[in-house]
């Protein structure tokens, strides 16, 4: 795996994931974290952005899963992401962290973050 990467943190949308009614009724934020691991060096040497993964459009794909069809479980949410930046070929490797600060846990609790990693075979 290239030690290159790009990540893009704390980004923020609002979905209708998980397993109880309320949840899918009235939504929440959840909060995306992505690292993208990719040879940078030819971006890099050519100063040209048609030769990395552009960050700005990265983001309003994951925003767009976030806050598309609904799962149950942040699990599947997370392997949509990865999904999505492993479309480009590009990316040899993705981490995906959600994170679910409003989960519906009646105690005190900071936030519930599922992360996971999937890379080309």
């Amino acid at each position: 795996m290239s030690t290159d990467r790009i990540t893009l943190k704390g980004l923020r949308a609002r979905g209708r994931h998980g397993v109880l009614p309320a949840e899918r009724e009235l939504g929440q934020e959840f909060v995306v974290d992505a690292t993208l691991f990719l040879d940078l060096a030819p971006a890099a040497a050519a100063d040209d952005l048609t030769l990395t993964v552009h960050y700005g459009e990265l983001a309003q794909a994951l925003v767009k899963v976030v806050e598309g069809e609904p799962v149950e479980l942040i699990e599947t949410l997370a392997q949509r992401l990865a999904d999505v930046c492993l479309a480009d070929d590009r990316v040899r490797a993705a981490e995906i962290s959600v994170h679910k600060p409003a989960a519906p846990i009646p105690l005190p609790f900071d936030d519930v973050i599922v992360t996971i990693q999937r890379s080309r075979p």
